[in-house]
């Protein structure tokens, strides 16, 4: 028995997002994933002087925005040859992992955890526990996670002037100076943060949580823990959501928080397809076979072109088979995955190379990823507060050329963010971006291969009578989709 089932809109997903699924046998045979919304931000940036695009690209979104802001200014300084003071960089970073941080913390309590509170879920053991702790909009977790959440967000404040679509991330570093008394009050609010990761989320010490190196280790840590991340862990083992949504296995990071001059990060960029390998970008590629979009071979980004189709553009046969407005990124032609488990399988941390090595990447490591990402990244947010020297520059001048070219790499919450730019007679003449979820949610490419949600959600059940079913929902959410983001 066959049939096809349309999902779509999905709530607690960020933009718009249809999802198409051939059921066989009570099965996902395939599917395809459409990006529903056309925004054209490449097409505005066109011909703008290029100081534009660090106003404009923060408004691709509102919950990412310091990544674009990140991204565009490491694009313009690769244009101009510009470096920055430590101070700018470690800055930057502290920035740049507030939002992550608190974008994770926002998917866990409020996108994806909600999920588990549902009635279908009501004979579980852990429903009783769970259903009032995780509600959506008015679970107890959320009494304390989003003073938290607010609390943490002071980061931005000290360090950017406002949250979101600061213009405080420059090329040259941050246009905001820090005082010893900001740099004090930043102290406190990394300490309450690391409270309530210790109190609420982990029920233990950020170091006891990222030193766990096995999935024996993780299970033994868990058992009879009362803590949010526990909760999960046990939800996971009954639903066996380490069986869902595996995709291709290869994971692309760009790499995050540069820890000095050099190309050093403290999560690296690179590939990972059962081996590590060296990130080129020169192998990235966008193909619009499947996109209502001009254009046919697929082409890296920096000979990229952003057009829609428009009218009848079906009337002579050509792109019957568009569904999306997103395209389709490729490394070296395959399709990869990005997002917290990619930057740390790319990074090498065993206890995820363990779960990949037994299961793939699946429902429950992009989850475990995404929180084992507290434990790394707070430490270091310390150390680089600790680092920073009022007083010193944050910030150093530029002068953009008349002619040039740049890259700006960099990861978001949901992984590799990259904005391409090419100036010509002191304007824009192209600005291309791949955005996290434009990797993970795109459709085929000409060769017909699906996109990594698209191959994640093949062999998922699905109850007759189930109009959207929640194995779906629970990899869709996993890798945590913007949507918004997706297309420009």
């Amino acid at each position: 028995m066959s049939r096809r089932l349309v999902i779509g809109p999905f709530n607690r997903v960020e933009g718009d997002l249809e999802v198409t699924l051939d059921v066989v046998d009570g099965r996902v045979a395939s599917a395809r994933v459409s990006s529903s919304l056309y925004r054209g931000f490449e097409q505005i940036l066109s011909g703008k002087h290029p100081h534009d695009a660090l106003v404009i690209v923060p408004r691709i979104c509102g919950i990412c925005s310091v990544s674009q802001s990140v991204a565009a200014a490491a694009a313009l300084a690769d244009a101009t040859g510009l470096a920055m003071p430590a101070n700018g960089r470690l800055a930057q970073n502290l920035i740049l992992a507030c939002e992550n941080l608190a974008d994770h913390l926002t998917h866990f309590y409020l996108f994806f955890m909600p999920d588990f509170a549902r009635d279908a879920y009501c004979g579980r053991r852990w429903h009783a526990t769970v259903e009032p702790r995780f509600k959506a909009a008015v679970g107890d977790a959320l009494k304390t996670m989003l003073p938290a959440r607010a609390d943490f967000l002071r980061v931005m404040g000290y360090l950017a002037g406002k949250w979101p679509h600061s213009l405080a991330l420059q090329p040259g570093g941050t246009t905001r100076a820090v005082t010893p008394t900001e740099k004090v009050r930043l102290f406190a609010v990394l300490r309450e943060f690391r409270a309530f990761l210790e109190t609420m989320l982990f029920g233990d010490a950020l170091e006891n949580v990222s030193g766990l190196t096995t999935p024996a280790a993780l299970d033994a840590w868990a058992a009879g823990r009362s803590s949010d991340f526990a909760r999960f862990l046990d939800i996971a083992d009954d639903l066996a959501l380490a069986s869902m949504g595996r995709a291709t296995d290869i994971f692309l990071s760009h790499g995050a928080y540069r820890s000095g001059s050099g190309g050093d990060c403290l999560l690296p960029s690179g590939v990972w397809a059962g081996t590590g390998a060296l990130l080129d970008a020169q192998l990235i590629s966008e193909d619009v076979a499947h996109a209502w979009l001009h254009g046919s071979a697929p082409r890296h980004p920096t000979q990229g072109e952003t057009r829609p189709l428009t009218g009848e553009f079906d009337a002579q046969g050509d792109k019957v088979d568009a569904y999306s407005w997103c395209k389709a990124p490729r490394y070296a032609g395959r399709v990869a995955e990005t997002g917290a488990l990619a930057r740390l399988m790319v990074a090498g941390h065993p206890l995820l190379r363990a779960l990949v090595a037994a299961d793939g990447g699946n429902v429950k490591t992009r989850v475990i990823a995404r929180l084992m990402e507290f434990a790394l990244v707070v430490p270091a947010m310390e150390r680089w507060a600790h680092a920073l020297v009022p007083g010193e520059p944050f910030c150093n001048a530029w002068k953009l050329p008349e002619e040039g070219c740049g890259a700006g790499l960099v990861e978001a919450a949901r992984g590799a963010l990259g904005h391409w730019l090419r100036i010509e007679k002191g304007r824009i003449a192209s600005y291309q971006i791949i955005a996290p979820t434009t990797w993970n949610f795109s459709p085929r490419d000409a060769a017909g291969v699906p996109g990594a949600l698209e191959q994640a959600l093949v062999g998922l059940p699905v109850g007759e009578t189930e109009r959207s079913p929640l194995a779906v929902q629970h990899v869709v959410r996993s890798f945590d989709p913007c949507m918004v983001c997706t297309v420009h």
